[in-house]
Order: structure tokens, then C-alpha cells, then sequence
């Protein structure tokens, strides 16, 4: 809830007279910020999902009366909660620095677009690893 609203402050959604290329003002900057990352939000739940294919399908190889480890497909929901409670905890901090002053929504989106694009490559990672 608080992400959305510091996502869009002061920019209605899909505003075609913003052009994100020649970006002036800030309202204009925290407005791009905001796009990017629902762009790079997108292409990791796309890649989020080919990873737990993924991981479902190396579970199926499992066997259970040797291995009794945690699933792949455990371990990888796991680690994305982990992850996602990380991001956002992160780029509230890093938003601090402009902390009650309007450029705190553009450093917080760029916060979230930055580990949400490192995030899908560790994704892919774990597809490409085997």
C-alpha cells in the first residue's frame, strides 16, 4: 500500500503527456521510477514462474528414500519471501536519504527496480544451472 502511493505521487497512472526519454521535473521523475520498476516487477513474475516450473520438475527426480533435504520448490518460495520482505525493507532505507522530501519516491522505485532486475537474474540462474 505505502509502495503504491510513493510509486505515483503527484502522477496519474499512465500519464502519455510524461515522456520518461526528457524527464524535467520531479513529479516526472518519481512518475518514470515508478514505471521502470513495474516493468522490471513483470519480467521477474514471467521469470518467477519459469523458475518454479523449473524447480518443480527437478523435484520429481527426488528420491525421498535417501533425500530427505527440502524440496527445491520449498526452498525457492523460501527464499523469495526472504527476499521480497529484504527489497522492500532496503529500498525504504535507501529512500530515507531523501526521507519527507519529493524526490524519496523516485529513489525508492530506482531501489526496487535495481534488486527486482538483479533478483529475476538469480532466477534465471537457478533454471540455467542444470
Amino acid at each position: 500500500m505505502i509502495v503504491a502511493a510513493l510509486l505515483l505521487v503527484g502522477a496519474p497512472a499512465d500519464d502519455p503527456s510524461i515522456d520518461c526519454d526528457n524527464q524535467r521535473y520531479q513529479v516526472e521523475m518519481n512518475y518514470c521510477a515508478g514505471r521502470a520498476y513495474e516493468v522490471a516487477d513483470a519480467a521477474m513474475n514471467v521469470q518467477w514462474k519459469l523458475t518454479v516450473a523449473a524447480m518443480r520438475e527437478r523435484d520429481k527426480h527426488i528420491d525421498r528414500k535417501y533425500d530427505s533435504q527440502p524440496t527445491h520448490d520449498a526452498t525457492l518460495l523460501a527464499s523469495q519471501r526472504a527476499w521480497l520482505t529484504y527489497r522492500d525493507q532496503q529500498c525504504l532505507n535507501e529512500s530515507f536519504a531523501a526521507r519527507g522530501g519529493s524526490m524519496a519516491p523516485m529513489l525508492h522505485s530506482g531501489c526496487m527496480e535495481r534488486l527486482t532486475k538483479a533478483r529475476t537474474a538469480e532466477l534465471k540462474a537457478l533454471v540455467e544451472e542444470y
